[in-house]
């Protein structure tokens, strides 16, 4: 059922040192270990649930991104403020590929994202292996589907994955094929929560962001450059995601078991108010060349 990793996903070192016990508090109740790669700094989760096995952690109404049905007030706010970055991100593909291309979105989820790119004029696609998830996907955006991201001559201007490597079995690998499906100089926008954050520091083992065994990996941004440099791809820019330092406090407060919204917003606020600094924000995207 579990598997226990032998070299660091990322930089294939075999040491690596114990860093910390976390809960998955929003599935199973299970606790799991995450250790830290000394030469790459990646966290990940270690043992962790066998590849057939990752899809029970995921079998939750409230899991926002492969589901339409979450109704807390945590994930109506999630909802509303989606309006506004799905607008984000159509712009910010924009600004990388001259106002329109080909565009594929590997983890769509519910397609949301495709479905606002195509109506800003994107020939945009999405890949999604969540039965569920895909299907409302589908319903979102016929025919814009792919059932697999190997084999095939399709390529892409722009491939996007938002808040999803750090969900997949196999790191190296996945990575290496969304390059392949990269035009020559084209963009692979990344994006992924950051531990070094501060609202990561102030909830330790409660930061929702860790999402264990949901999130396999756990990257900052020596780890991520570590990644580009495997890939031998250019990371070109580092961006913030301003809104997740609130709505990951919202979620580690729940977890804390207390649910205290006000707290949230302060951990919130003072996280990207230090991060205006430090550059260490919640959440981050990181924009590849290839």
């Amino acid at each position: 059922m579990y598997e226990r990793l032998e070299y660091c996903p990322v930089c294939k070192s075999t040491q690596f040192d114990n860093y910390m016990i976390c809960a998955d508090d929003s599935v199973s109740g299970e606790s799991f270990a995450l250790v830290k790669c000394p030469s790459c700094s990646l966290l990940f989760t270690n043992p962790r649930p066998k590849e057939d096995q990752l899809s029970n952690y995921y079998k939750s109404d409230e899991y926002i991104s492969h589901t339409d049905k979450g109704n807390s007030f945590i994930n109506i706010i999630y909802k509303l403020v989606r309006n506004h970055t799905l607008k984000q991100k159509v712009k910010l593909i924009q600004q990388l590929n001259k106002k329109t291309g080909t565009l594929l979105d590997y983890g769509c989820g519910t397609g949301d994202f495709i479905k606002e790119a195509r109506e800003n004029n994107w020939q945009a696609f999405g890949y999604e292996p969540d039965e569920s998830a895909r299907s409302i996907a589908s319903r979102k955006n016929p025919e814009s589907l792919i059932s697999s991201i190997k084999g095939g001559s399709e390529v892409y201007d722009v491939i996007t994955a938002w808040h999803v490597i750090e969900h997949v079995a196999d790191l190296k690998e996945t990575m290496k094929s969304l390059k392949k499906k990269l035009k020559d100089k084209g963009h692979l926008i990344v994006a992924v929560p950051n531990h070094q954050s501060y609202d990561a520091q102030y909830y330790k083992n409660n930061w929702a962001a860790f999402d264990v065994p949901r999130h396999l990996y756990h990257f900052d941004r020596t780890s991520m450059k570590v990644l580009a440099s495997e890939l031998k791809m250019t990371l070109t820019k580092t961006l913030p995601m301003k809104f997740d330092s609130y709505y990951v406090s919202m979620l580690s407060e729940k977890y804390r078991g207390n649910g205290n919204l006000l707290n949230a917003l302060k951990v919130g606020f003072k996280s990207n108010s230090k991060a205006t600094t430090s550059k260490e924000y919640s959440s981050l995207i990181y924009i590849f060349k290839k």
